[in-house]
């Protein structure tokens, strides 16, 4: 009885969450879209946070890992804000970031800190001149100098 009651509740969940994809393919979008800030604050500014931690740490596994998150989440700023406020989100992104995000690469595939450094203030002057360019200059981003995940290790592990 408790095996039939296991496998018809699971079925039952399987087909529950079918729906909306099914819904979806069928030309029906979903309920809601992430505004630019939404992606911004939950999506961009964590991992670009992140990445700077580990790459002031010199913990480059982290580092990588991180610096392929932010460009998954400009990837979901292109997708979902493409065009804000008739500015074409999208290509400024590409064109401002995607040589400083290379820099940042080469630099932690180098092992390099000061490397990193340095493309990382470049990433930095990146983000602000498209905050400026979409009239958003109050939102100046900068180097962390402490982390706010404080339950998350950003030195290496020790093998």
């Amino acid at each position: 009885m408790k095996k039939t009651f296991t496998l018809a509740a699971s079925l039952g969940l399987a087909a529950f969450l079918s729906v909306p994809p099914l819904a979806w393919a069928q030309g029906h979008p979903p309920a809601y879209t992430p505004g630019l800030g939404d992606l911004m604050n939950g999506a961009v500014q964590p991992h670009h946070i992140k990445l700077g931690l580990a790459g002031q740490s010199a913990n480059w596994a982290l580092a990588g890992y991180e610096l392929d998150e932010l460009r998954e989440a400009f990837e979901a700023v292109a997708e979902y804000q493409g065009r804000w406020n008739e500015k074409p989100i999208a290509e400024m992104q590409a064109a401002i970031m995607n040589a400083r995000l290379a820099a940042v690469d080469a630099a932690i595939k180098a092992g390099s800190r000061q490397g990193f450094i340095e493309a990382y203030a470049q990433v930095n002057a990146g983000c602000n001149s498209c905050h400026l360019a979409t009239e958003r200059a109050f939102v100046v981003i900068r180097t962390p100098t402490r982390s706010p995940f404080a339950d998350q290790e950003f030195r290496p592990a020790k093998r």
